[in-house]
């Protein structure tokens, strides 16, 4: 660390334009901030010069109790003007570290929080297991239930009201493939099937008719697909049934198969919060396109 930084404030000279009062404020709150990096120092007293400028033209004091409240840390990032988008998270970020330095009862630290990380994909053989255990119930109509679970889970990534609202007529066989049409929820779309699903999806299907594939007949009833995950739980070290795992299932191999895992390594990418961004605009192409890249094509 350049230890210049510990007294660069007293020989930083601020931008021309700054108000005697706010690099007056810079310099006592980053000199309060300890031992600092050269950069890191010019950086936090050109954001804290920023915020102390804003508040004197606001009329408010230029004093770390007022400037560095969270509320007006916030309002300043948020409503400064002149500021791009990049500048006002840069700016938040600096001053909510001297916050912490400088004034940490009115920024106490975030309590940790736990992250939601995606479900596991289950394992060929576990869906394996589950289609055996759905062929091995009592009665056709439990067969037929539990084989479409697992078939518009694993082979369409179905999930929560999507799964439970299919009908056996929303389920065709057109563009060389067979089709899922969701005409419910908040994206009703046209999902195609993995292609070793089909078979067993187009016979549940024949067998529901204008009923629901995984049972009930209310529209707005609750998650009865309980029911059918108890029945597709068997020993063997098979684990509960969970739906969520079965979409994640669908999810990885179509990302497989699109060739998204060699796009993001070659992007340098580990996150991707903006592909949804990058994509929004894009031409999702026809719907028999999507049938040959999501492998759902009839062999």
């Amino acid at each position: 660390m350049d230890t210049g930084g510990v007294s660069y404030p007293a020989r930083w000279k601020p931008a021309r334009g700054t108000p005697p009062e706010a690099a007056a404020f810079a310099r006592q709150v980053v000199s309060g901030c300890g031992a600092l990096g050269r950069d890191r120092a010019r950086n936090l007293l050109w954001a804290a010069s920023r915020l102390a400028g804003w508040g004197l033209s606001a009329g408010l004091e230029p004093v770390p109790g007022v400037l560095l409240h969270p509320s007006v840390i916030e309002r300043f990032a948020a409503h400064a003007p002149g500021l791009p988008g990049p500048a006002r998270r840069t700016l938040r970020t600096s001053l909510r570290f001297i916050a912490r330095r400088v004034v940490p009862h009115l920024d106490p630290a975030d309590a940790p929080l736990p992250r939601e990380r995606a479900k596991a994909p289950c394992t060929p053989a576990e869906i394996a297991g589950y289609l055996a255990l759905a062929d091995a119930q009592p009665t056709l109509a439990r067969r037929s239930r539990a084989a479409a679970l697992v078939c518009l889970g694993a082979g369409a990534g179905l999930i929560r009201s999507d799964l439970r609202h299919v009908r056996g007529t929303d389920i065709c066989a057109r563009s060389s493939g067979v089709i899922v049409q969701v005409r419910s929820g908040r994206a009703p779309r046209a999902v195609p099937v993995l292609s070793r699903y089909h078979a067993r999806l187009l016979e549940a299907a024949a067998f529901a008719g204008q009923n629901f594939l995984t049972g009930g007949t209310e529209p707005g009833r609750g998650n009865i697909t309980n029911p059918l995950t108890r029945s597709l739980a068997g020993g063997g070290g098979l684990p509960v049934l969970d739906t969520s795992r079965l979409r994640a299932t669908w999810l990885a191999e179509c990302a497989a198969l699109i060739g998204l895992p060699a796009f993001l390594h070659a992007a340098g990418i580990s996150c991707c919060q903006r592909l949804g961004d990058i994509t929004a605009a894009l031409d999702p192409g026809t719907e028999a396109g999507a049938v040959t890249l999501l492998g759902a094509s009839t062999r």
